[in-house]
């Protein structure tokens, strides 16, 4: 098997036996063609990452062709900083950003090395509108045994039966996912349920506010959100089940952006045969943990599921909806024609061989590490004084609540980002209103990835810790508008600048030697 591996557009010849490590590492050997004619025989392990060994050495070897190589149908294939200097500059400062930062974003992750040279291959040359051996194109014949490959991976990685079960996999990502599904079951002004913004669901599960309908979902269909209680922020099944016996939706969305607890599906299923609705479960999030046991699974239940591809199953951006095998036929018609057009087939190869992986011991492995970061991360701040929503968490993110501390979300998203820590401000259910979101969202996907360990999360936890003293020192003058706020951050004559700079330096310095699989 031959595989290219991309470095500044500078293909390396590779003839491996390849397998995957955890943190999206890859061990290959024992041959390595260099340059042209060029053999080498490796006798370690490699791994393609920021300063990877061997991968330094053949750069070394070969800096006089960087700028200009020969691909395998010999045309020339210049750097793209010297083709348009401008992107080649933006990507180069945004890997360094990447590197140098530790990221805490719930609903981001690295892809492996793989995912980047699949995304990046003829792949994305081919129109293939339609399904696999239905096309309204000629020529997708090898398309149509991937798109095959694709499915049979996604259904084997969940542990379902094709008999049972259909999978589409070329969604664009998660949101018109859900929309398909909606298109499919519904009719147009058909009722639906769906967790609250505020507690922790998504915009497309029905989100609108008293002056405005945001999310497409409430402009076409009537919407009506169920929420949390208030006291342990855990969803209120009960409350669920009387105003669904109330409200007689035809569909229940369940699943969350934004909750740190596992989801009981069968309270939802009970919920739904109470008043004949479809049960539809999002599991964007938890995904990767669903596929590798570290989650209930919602499939015995749902009788459809969608999922993002790029969160805790690390792979692509894109999507996928599983359906019961009696609605295979309305999903499709959904996704196409209804509301895309030809899909993605770089990513769908990509997503293929991400599936792959998935299935794969050292991926679950990896889930198991993210559950157990998150939950160390989780006890540093609680030790030191920080609320969390529910106490705690059981999977890969967990939500900070910042009003128990007289801060919001914007100012210490704001601050931890002058600290080179990237978190997102979110709603925690004692919001009025999202544009002041009280709460910070905190995962442990990517930082896991880079291979940090449990050690690892505590020092992350006491680098949180002092960003939220700085942000309060900063209020105390500021005083709590936003705006103000804000505007004391950035003075230079700051008297918590010297704070700041030491925390930005130290995460930097830090964060520069982990692993970058990209």
């Amino acid at each position: 098997m031959e595989f290219s591996v991309g470095l500044m557009l500078s293909p390396l010849r590779v003839t491996p036996s390849v397998q995957i490590g955890p943190g999206g590492s890859t061990h290959c050997s024992p041959h390595v063609q260099c340059a042209k004619g060029e053999r080498q025989h490796v006798q370690r392990p490699f791994f393609l990452a920021v300063g990877g060994g061997w991968l330094s050495q053949c750069r070394r070897r070969r800096v006089a062709n960087l700028r200009a190589t020969v691909s395998e149908v010999g045309h020339g294939i210049p750097d793209l900083e010297h083709v348009d200097p401008e992107i080649g500059s933006l990507i180069n400062k945004e890997r360094m950003r990447q590197s140098r930062s530790v990221n805490l974003i719930a609903s981001e992750n690295y892809a492996s090395p793989f995912v980047f040279e699949i995304l990046g291959s003829v792949l994305n040359n081919k129109y293939s509108e339609g399904l696999p051996g239905a096309r309204y194109y000629g020529g997708n014949f090898v398309i149509d045994d991937l798109e095959k490959l694709c499915k049979d991976r996604a259904l084997k990685a969940f542990n379902l039966s094709p008999e049972l079960w259909s999978v589409n996999v070329q969604p664009y990502s998660g949101s018109p996912a859900n929309f398909a599904v909606y298109t499919a079951l519904l009719e147009p002004h058909d009722r639906i349920m769906g967790m609250s913004l505020m507690a922790g669901g998504h915009l497309t599960h029905g989100h609108y506010t008293t002056t405005r309908k945001v999310s497409a979902t409430s402009i076409y269909f009537e919407s009506l959100p169920y929420g949390v209680d208030p006291k342990t922020g855990l969803i209120d099944y009960e409350a669920l089940r009387e105003t669904a016996k109330v409200f007689r939706p035809r569909l229940i969305i369940a699943g969350a952006s934004a909750y740190p607890r596992h989801i009981d599906w069968a309270q939802f299923r009970a919920a739904c045969d109470e008043v004949g609705a479809y049960l539809l479960v999002d599991m964007a999030h938890i995904s990767g943990l669903v596929a590798t046991e570290q989650h209930p699974s919602p499939f015995r239940y749902a009788d459809v599921v969608t999922t993002t591809t790029h969160k805790t199953l690390r792979g692509p951006r894109g999507g996928m909806i599983f359906c019961r095998k009696e609605l295979e036929q309305k999903i499709d018609n959904a996704v196409f024609p209804a509301l895309q057009g030809g899909p993605h087939n770089a990513t769908i190869g990509a997503l293929a061989f991400q599936l792959r992986e998935v299935a794969s011991p050292e991926f679950k492995d990896y889930c198991e590490r993210v559950v157990a970061n998150s939950k160390v991360l989780a006890s540093c701040l609680t030790k030191h004084g920080s609320k969390l929503v529910t106490g705690g968490t059981d999977n890969h993110l967990l939500l900070w609540d910042l009003k128990a501390e007289g801060l919001s979300g914007a100012k210490m998203e704001k601050v931890c980002e002058e600290a080179s820590i990237i978190v997102n401000r979110n709603t925690i259910a004692s919001d009025s209103s999202p544009i002041s979101p009280g709460g910070v969202r905190l995962g442990s996907c990517a930082m896991t990835t880079r291979r940090v360990d449990e050690e690892g999360f505590r020092r992350i936890g006491t680098y949180l810790v002092r960003a939220r003293d700085i942000a309060r020192g900063i209020q105390e003058r500021s005083g709590k508008k936003l705006a103000k706020f804000l505007a004391a951050l950035h003075d230079p004559s700051l008297p918590e600048r010297e704070a700041l700079t030491e925390l930005q330096q130290e995460v930097e310095s830090w964060a520069e030697g982990l692993h970058f699989p990209s």
